[in-house]
């Protein structure tokens, strides 16, 4: 009971959890099912992201503004907060970088590579955490995290394998530009994650949770304006627009934005090492659904992979981090949330 506690401190900390991880899985689907039959995209993806964080940012402030009562108005909280915005410059600017080379990264993995793939992060956000926090992991936990990572160092050999009969070498499959542009994007992953959970938690915790995500998406706006002018995208940003009417691009940007905040609550009320485990979950429910979609095979080297990730989350579970939750989440901010949940 006390480790169910730990992991889950209540009702909504489960639901946000379980969310977290189903918003995930359809996400990796629709970007998936948007790719052309060349593996590519025939929309702009860097203004799809532009879109998703612009959707959020709206979303963020309406949320604000409906539950502020005594709080003060959304610009003058802007003003009076203007240091922590500057803050959240760093984690936008990573999350920024994350989401552009996701599109990039799935062009040239299938969802279940990719997402195994991804788990390079736990270690890396494990120390982040320990760094940010001053909070010692188990040996136990760092167990089942040297099993995680075991798990994607096969699943790696496996797709290097896979592409290895095209170009006959295995490890020139490791070594490419997209395996290194996959682990840059675990670590802005790791390090956008972890510092958000320390703004939201330590540097932000007397701000509420929704301006908190209006700082947020307000420099992630920014950043990824500044990467639309940088890729010279910015003239012929009304000309794309016309290649946003599919119903699968609609369904990233939307359920991005869901994914966005579901996330934000994630780091509050849990923490970023349990959010790897979630991700790795996500692996497990994203090979079945995407056997069941696209007829993308399930290799022995995955449910090898799939089994010791399954190990090492059976082992976290029965050893959590205890999750400290802040006491800025006020009791509306959780009404909020179950009515943004339904």
């Amino acid at each position: 009971m006390k480790r169910c506690e730990n992991l889950f401190p209540n009702k909504q900390g489960f639901i946000i959890f379980a969310l977290y991880i189903i918003l995930f899985v359809f996400q990796g689907v629709f970007v998936t099912a948007s790719k052309t039959e060349n593996g590519g995209y025939d929309y702009n993806t860097t203004l799809v992201v532009f879109l998703s964080e612009l959707l959020k940012l709206i979303v963020s402030a309406i949320l604000y503004t409906l539950g502020r009562e005594n709080k003060p108005h959304i610009f003058k909280a802007i003003a009076i907060n203007y240091n922590l915005l500057l803050l959240y410059f760093i984690p936008s600017l990573l999350y920024c970088f994350y989401n552009n080379l996701a599109f990039i990264n799935l062009s040239h993995y299938d969802p279940t590579s990719y997402y195994i793939l991804l788990q390079f992060r736990v270690v890396l956000t494990a120390l982040l955490f320990q760094f940010l926090f001053k909070k010692d992991l188990t040996f136990i936990q760092w167990i089942s995290l040297g099993i995680l990572t075991i798990g994607c160092m096969i699943k790696n050999f496996d797709a290097s394998t896979v592409n290895s009969k095209e170009d006959g070498n295995a490890w020139s499959q490791v070594l490419n530009i997209y395996f290194l542009s996959i682990n840059f994007q675990n670590f802005c992953s790791c390090l956008a994650g972890t510092f958000n959970e320390y703004l939201l938690k330590k540097q932000g915790s007397h701000v509420n949770i929704f301006l908190q995500n209006v700082f947020m998406y307000l420099d992630s706006v920014l950043c990824n304006f500044i990467v639309l002018l940088l890729k010279g995208e910015l003239g012929a940003i009304f000309e794309d627009f016309n290649s946003l009417y599919d119903i699968f691009v609609i369904l990233i940007i939307v359920n991005s934005a869901i994914v966005g905040i579901v996330t934000s609550f994630f780091l509050k009320k849990l923490n970023s090492i349990l959010k790897t485990y979630a991700s790795a979950l996500e692996l497990i429910i994203t090979a079945v659904v995407c056997y069941i979609l696209f007829n993308i095979p399930i290799t022995w080297f995955t449910i090898v992979s799939i089994c010791l990730v399954s190990v090492a989350v059976v082992m976290y579970f029965k050893n959590p981090v205890n999750n400290v939750v802040s006491k800025s989440l006020d009791a509306k901010d959780s009404t909020l949330l179950e009515v943004t949940s339904d």
